[in-house]
């Protein structure tokens, strides 16, 4: 859990509560430290929270208190919006169905004019050509990227010759027809590039490559004359 969900969660359980509830309790709840708890409180109170109370005593919230509502332009929110269309169309399963959870939550937390131009986006996604890859190995993928682990791969080539691939993703692109892992290769002493329909099996060696994925991706970027990008490029 990030901080940001976790004072969030530290405001819901204080929201349920209408008499103080110990200290000891809301850390319990939340999985965290005393210590941490306190830090999470005075921070919530340095922005406005009427959080009332003290070690020992127990903390209540006063009523009155709330969140920001999220604010955007109506061309963040069309951006928004076409997104995770695109992500519902274009991804696995998973991917696309966070895609959609994520909107119904911003969605909740928007002013009602905004939430009208959120449901009523009309940039729409063009229909694909992709015949779709398993969901359950796109999931394998996308996990041991994230946590920046080996995958053995048996992969047939261009010209159906098959081999066997140890390699270290770093990144997965999602193209109109296809998927392609970026990855140093092991077995090539090099960076290659697997598209994903064209894997024959995978399984995850339950261990971690040497370097930091990010470190693999600015080599990669720098062998293939790339030049570094923006947030959630």
């Amino acid at each position: 859990m990030s901080r940001a969900e976790r004072l969030l969660s530290l405001m819901q359980q204080l929201r349920l509560n209408h008499y103080p509830v110990s200290g000891a309790v809301l850390a319990e709840t939340l999985g965290v430290s005393l210590r941490t708890l306190y830090r999470d409180i005075a921070s919530l109170q340095a922005q406005g929270a009427k959080i009332e109370g003290e070690a020992g005593l127990g903390f209540v919230l006063r009523p009155g208190f709330t969140l920001p509502p999220l604010m955007f332009t109506v061309e963040e929110i069309e951006a928004l919006a076409l997104g995770a269309k695109w992500v519902a169309h274009r991804a696995d399963s998973g991917l696309g169905d966070a895609a959609n959870h994520a909107l119904s939550k911003i969605a909740a937390v928007l002013p009602a004019e905004l939430r009208f131009e959120l449901d009523s986006a009309a940039l729409l996604i063009g229909p694909s050509f992709h015949q779709g890859d398993s969901d359950e190995t796109l999931h394998l993928i996308r996990a041991a990227i994230r946590h920046e682990m080996k995958l053995d791969l048996l992969y047939m080539d261009a010209k159906q010759q098959a081999s066997h691939r140890l390699i270290w993703p770093c990144a997965l692109a999602f193209f109109d027809q296809v998927r392609v892992i970026v990855a140093w290769c092991e077995t090539r002493q090099a960076f290659r590039h697997f598209r994903v329909d064209r894997i024959q099996s995978v399984l995850s060696m339950d261990e971690r490559y040497p370097k930091r994925r990010q470190a693999l991706l600015k080599a990669w970027r720098e062998t293939e004359g790339i030049p570094a990008q923006g947030r959630g490029a």
